[in-house]
């Protein structure tokens, strides 16, 4: 097995070193109008982006603590609500399987 990744190395360093001449014009490696206008259009839509969350975490309260956490405290704690849920809601009739 290490005969065969010996030969393979030495088949790949040959054909990396080979110098060959390249085809390339002289608009090799340039971009296009299209191409800045895209990337234009990106950095636009990225300010834009910024621009609109910065907007709405302004909107956002400096805190989401209530003011009466005894509610929440009671609920967290299983004394209040703590009824069994079985599906059926107050009014409403339970089906016969069928």
């Amino acid at each position: 097995m290490t005969d065969s990744l010996v030969a393979g190395l030495d088949l790949l360093a040959g054909l990396l070193t080979q110098e060959e001449p390249r085809q390339t014009g002289p608009d090799f490696g340039k971009a296009s109008p299209f191409g800045f206008f895209v990337v234009i259009l990106l950095l636009i839509g990225t300010f834009f982006l910024v621009w609109s969350m910065n907007r709405h975490l302004k909107r956002l309260p400096e805190s989401f603590d209530r003011d009466h956490p005894e509610l929440d405290q009671a609920v967290d704690e299983g004394t209040v609500g703590s009824e069994p849920d079985n599906g059926t809601a107050a009014g409403s009739t339970t089906r016969d399987p069928g």
